[in-house]
């Protein structure tokens, strides 16, 4: 992976896989809001690597999700650096006849053992995290 300066406060992030990503900073401080900040990044990682893991273990386990979103729910410390201090990850989970038991299930073991991004915070940052069932959306 390599992190390529474009102008300003703005850089493209080249991953392994083939992907650019590009990331700015806030007009505050030089940025144009042209792509996440890289905090935003971090959690984005942590929601799509949890989220694989729970769609991975809920089509498994023939669960009919229809739709699955995530919200990252954050605090930062208030001086330099300003880390993250508290995640609390929420799934919402759509679909027909849900069992809860494996919903509860895939989000544990994802949080307690596959997410690695969820393992490389927990050191650090409070995690947390829950579910919501619903049917699915009309």
């Amino acid at each position: 992976m390599k992190i390529s300066w474009q102008k300003n406060m703005q850089f493209c992030g080249h991953t392994d896989s083939g992907h650019d990503v590009v990331m700015d900073a806030a007009p505050e401080v030089g940025g144009e809001n042209q792509g996440p900040r890289p905090m935003e990044m971090v959690l984005l990682g942590l929601g799509g690597c949890t989220s694989i893991d729970v769609m991975m273990m809920l089509q498994k386990s023939k669960q009919a999700v229809t739709d699955c979103e995530v919200e990252l729910i954050s605090e930062r410390a208030e001086s330099i650096p300003k880390v993250f201090t508290k995640i609390h990850v929420r799934f919402h989970v759509y679909g027909d006849d849900l069992n809860e038991k494996k919903v509860a299930r895939a989000v544990n073991l994802s949080a307690e053992k596959y997410c690695s991004v969820s393992k490389m915070l927990e050191n650090s940052v409070e995690l947390t995290h829950d579910y919501r069932i619903y049917s699915p959306k009309s």
